[in-house]
């Protein structure tokens, strides 16, 4: 009986170690679940990248065609500013 109580202490110690190890709080189960979120929010963040990318150059495009954008509604739309006056030359064939 005496042989037997060290033998079951420390079998009860290696199962808490273990349970420690596979379980606990940074065990290995926990590691994976965070790999696992890493790698979702990785995916996440490529995607809101590429988006955000696009959207940049939108931008881009938008401020620098400013010029070409109000030539085209000058010309074709008839755009005025409101401090300006329009005044139409009519064409004869």
């Amino acid at each position: 009986m005496r042989a037997r109580l060290p033998t079951l202490m420390l079998l009860a110690l290696l199962i808490a170690l273990q349970y420690a190890f596979w379980m606990g709080k940074g065990g290995w189960y926990h590691g994976r679940e965070f790999a696992r979120q890493l790698a979702e929010q990785r995916a996440q963040n490529q995607t809101l990248e590429t988006r955000n990318a696009g959207l940049v150059a939108e931008v881009r495009d938008l401020k620098s065609g400013l010029d070409a954008i109000e030539e085209r509604a000058r010309l074709e739309l008839n755009f005025v500013r409101p401090d300006e006056i329009f005044v139409q030359v009519p064409r004869h064939p």
